[in-house]
């Protein structure tokens, strides 16, 4: 026996199966749960309850399942069985038929109690589609009737979950307990997929660069993302269980999948940003840009000293002349701050003190050198103030116009070239053709901090990433905003 089977036999399978009030685990409700638990090739323990959903079951549920609110009425709530329902569960696989439904619905009712559940899930619909590939439909009719299975009460969970149990142990006879066992592990190791998601949806993503959205009902934008791997980076988040209510709510309100194709890696993080901040979807953090940006001016006064000033004007084309992008007056005053606690630069000159003709605060500490009162030499105190903010010095865009940056991806054969300007993203077009019939005269276009970063680590570091940059100063230049 190989190990992959004797892990196999090491764990304990929980063969459940529920019935609902409806087909939603966000407003339907449980009415029953059947378990058969095996291990070893034995059963080693059967559970099983009625559970009062709390509302109505509608006439065509009870039709189909046999259940009644007559039967539920005396049952218990969720709440008084879910602590054992909870240890009868732990460290066992959570096997169901279309496991999702049932998973979905449990997580669901430990959500309501204020509690998060989770558990390894080995869906039956998946293994035998692994194991018998050649078959089209897989639904517990069809697994029945095909494989010979025992006649049993369907739509009741102890009934479904024998049919469950009892594909399963045929397969074991079938295919062998080294073919099921590495397929049990292969699943095991598989994300599970959100309830209201098709199983197939990983396999219908590209493994290309770009950008992936989430959204809910209602075509709700819940989240945009980006990825070098889009299948893979979509995949890490169904992976497991969600550690936080953020995640849960996520996975729980996801009804679809889009996503755009990139040629390479950025591409994709401009496309995500422009997304994020123009769609504004509901679970990113930074969804919102800034009202308008916050940067330093330095400029000489009377005396010569150089003084700092908070500036919103900032012109594109004059990056040079600017220290730091700050999203708020308040951002930009802290860094003031930090940089005249650590070089004893004076609070007056840098504007966090207004200037009364006498020492600044800071000054009666200790912390300033007498620039306010005119003590520290002009030269000395300049030359200062410019190794201080030199690291905040803004760059100016290097290049005489537009350039556009080529990317290539060899596998799917998509090319973009992403057209910059003033460190904005202004446009991408996906051949030379387009580049030809595009014209950037006019063109208002917004400077975002951002993209500012981004594209200046990507651009002046350009030879790590091996970008081929082209020159367009044909296309004209457009009117660069400052947001």
């Amino acid at each position: 026996m190989t190990s992959k089977s004797t892990d196999l036999g090491a764990v304990t399978l929980a063969f459940l199966d529920i019935e609902t009030t409806g087909g939603s685990s966000t407003s339907d409700r449980i009415t029953e749960i059947g378990i058969r638990f095996w291990r070893e090739g034995e059963v080693v323990g059967e559970w099983q309850t009625l559970v009062n959903p709390g509302t109505r079951i509608p006439p065509f549920i009870e039709r189909l399942t046999g259940i009644s609110n007559e039967m539920v009425a005396d049952a218990p709530p969720f709440e008084d069985i879910a602590d054992e329902l909870e240890a009868r569960l732990k460290g066992t696989v959570f096997v169901a038929h279309n496991a999702r439904f049932d998973y979905g619905f449990i997580k669901a009712e430990f959500r309501r109690l204020g509690r998060l559940f989770s558990a390894k899930v080995l869906c039956t619909v998946k293994l035998s589609r692994k194991l018998y590939p050649e078959f089209r439909r897989h639904n517990m009719d069809s697994l029945i009737e095909r494989h010979g299975l025992g006649q049993v009460r369907r739509h009741r969970a102890m009934g479904d979950v024998s049919a469950m149990h009892s594909f399963f142990t045929h397969a074991l006879a079938d295919k062998g307990t080294d073919a099921v066992g590495e397929a049990v592990q292969v699943l095991l190791q598989r994300p599970s997929i959100p309830s209201h998601l098709p199983m197939d949806v990983l396999d219908e993503l590209p493994r290309s660069p770009g950008v992936y959205r989430f959204y809910g009902e209602n075509e709700v934008l819940l989240y945009v993302g980006k990825s070098t791997n889009i299948a893979q980076r979509v995949a890490s988040h169904f992976s497991g269980d969600h550690n936080s209510s953020r995640g849960v709510r996520l996975s729980e309100s996801l009804r679809r999948v889009e996503w755009t194709e990139t040629a390479g890696e950025l591409g994709a993080l401009l496309l995500e940003l422009k997304q994020i901040k123009s769609l504004k979807p509901m679970f990113n953090r930074r969804s919102r840009a800034a009202k308008q940006l916050v940067s330093i001016e330095l400029a000489e006064n009377e005396g010569g000293y150089l003084r700092a000033r908070l500036v919103r004007e900032i012109r594109p084309d004059r990056l040079g002349d600017y220290f730091g992008l700050f999203r708020s007056k308040r951002d930009a005053e802290k860094a003031l701050s930090g940089i005249a606690a650590s070089n004893e630069l004076c609070n007056q000159l840098l504007g966090l003190e207004p200037e009364q003709g006498g020492p600044c605060f800071q000054r009666a500490l200790g912390r300033c050198k007498g620039a306010c009162e005119g003590h520290e030499d002009v030269v000395r105190y300049n030359l200062r103030v410019q190794i201080a903010f030199h690291a905040l010095r803004l760059i100016t865009w290097p290049w005489k116009g537009p350039v556009g940056v080529v990317e290539r991806n060899i596998d799917t054969g998509v090319s973009d070239i992403l057209v910059i300007y003033n460190w904005v993203h202004v446009a991408t077009v996906h051949s030379e053709k387009d580049l030809h019939d595009l014209s950037l005269r006019g063109q208002a276009v917004t400077f975002d901090l951002d993209s500012y970063k981004l594209l200046v680590r990507a651009l002046i570091g350009r030879d790590k990433r091996k970008l081929q940059l082209i020159d367009l100063p044909a296309l004209g230049e457009p009117d660069v905003l400052m947001s």
